[in-house]
């Protein structure tokens, strides 16, 4: 084989090269193009999006308010083992309960310290 005919084949795999990524860019824009389609054909068979009248209001007493109280663990009932098992209607809906006493406590200086706070800690 003589150099121009490497050229040739050079200069062949170079439009293939060329030809095959124009014809993965084709490819790929048409995917986005048919994405687009599906889309608004899905959202066009969707219930309307609620008017301004339709929108939550505020209720009348104005905004709900946070509540702020301490909570304390509700412990399951211990069973004797003559005892029956509990029932599901016998365990509290929830893992905590309201305290009996709502002061908040206090940090007091000197009582404890975070690790790496350089604090002498729990004294």
């Amino acid at each position: 084989m003589s150099t121009a005919t490497y050229e040739l084949l050079a200069v062949s795999q170079q439009v293939w090269n060329v030809a095959a990524a124009f014809i993965g860019g084709l490819i790929v824009a048409g995917a986005l193009i048919w994405a687009v389609r599906v889309g608004m054909r899905v959202m066009d068979q969707e219930s309307p999006r609620p008017t301004p009248e339709q929108q939550p209001k505020l209720p009348e007493g104005g905004a709900v308010r946070e509540t702020r109280e301490m909570r304390e663990p509700d412990e399951m009932p211990r069973v004797g083992r003559t005892g029956s098992r509990l029932m599901p209607y016998e365990i509290h809906h929830s893992g905590s309960r309201t305290g009996k006493d709502q002061k908040r406590k206090r940090w007091l200086p000197g009582s404890s310290g975070a690790f790496g706070s350089g604090g002498p800690g729990h004294v």
